[in-house]
């Protein structure tokens, strides 16, 4: 189901996100190639979420680039699910054909695409029912069938299974390594270690608006190289609360 040209490896050269003077993102440098899940660790206030959004395009850099294998724009195969989805006062089908109607799909086309997703992601049997009557982990599902239908090349996943039980986490991340084998790029974001342990390739470890580690999964958690993981792996590291004036 994933088409698109090709969008990698993508290279962020010192990124910068200064909202007010203050930087959030302070200089990232970073190259994701084109396969796997990469999981995006740090302490809160980091700048995790905030680089899925500027990935996504909801956030504009205030310096820095992001090259799209040498191109300046991505294309339209990149898709972003949040911790909390939005979804529609609609049917779960309406909602999980949300987003193809940019593509401009016939509608049998559209039907056929939302028809699979919802299988997929087992919700075909409430296609009809109102995704308001859906529990969490159901609604985090449909969030992840709705980017799943429009083909994603890079699906960005911001705490995906924060709010949801053990039961509906397991559920969300067996369908992730099942987007994943349908052949779309994964970056995410999570506070679970033990999560990131179970599904990651590789770890990119941010502090301090900064990256400052990237490495395969297995090396980051038995031999973390950075000084700032290893005080994150040991739980020294203080998070970061900034008050407002």
């Amino acid at each position: 189901m994933v088409g698109g040209l090709t969008m990698f490896p993508i290279r962020l050269d010192d990124l910068r996100f200064t909202p007010q003077g203050r930087p959030v993102l302070a200089g990232v440098d970073l190259t994701l190639g084109g396969e796997g899940i990469s999981v995006v660790l740090g302490p809160n206030g980091a700048g995790k979420s905030v680089l899925l959004r500027t990935l996504a395009g909801l956030e504009k850099p205030d310096g820095g680039s992001i090259a799209w294998n040498g191109s300046a724009v991505p294309g339209p195969a990149v898709a972003m699910v949040f911790q909390t989805p939005m979804l529609l006062r609609a049917s779960v089908a309406d909602n999980a054909a949300l987003g193809l109607k940019p593509l401009k799909l016939s509608r049998a086309e559209v039907q056929g695409r939302v028809a699979r997703v919802l299988e997929r992601v087992g919700l075909a049997h409430r296609a009809r029912d109102s995704a308001r009557h859906l529990s969490g982990g159901e609604r985090q599902r449909l969030a992840l069938a709705r980017a799943w239908a429009v083909g994603p090349r890079l699906l960005l996943l911001d705490e995906p299974t924060a709010a949801l039980d053990p039961t509906a986490t397991e559920a969300v991340e067996a369908l992730i390594r099942e987007i994943r084998t349908d052949g779309a790029r994964i970056v995410m974001t999570t506070h679970n270690l033990g999560q990131a342990m179970r599904i990651s390739d590789d770890i990119v470890f941010i502090e301090g608006g900064r990256v400052r580690e990237h490495s395969p999964s297995a090396r980051f958690f038995s031999r973390p190289q950075s000084p700032e993981a290893k005080l994150f792996m040991k739980g020294e590291l203080p998070w970061r609360i900034a008050f407002e004036d």
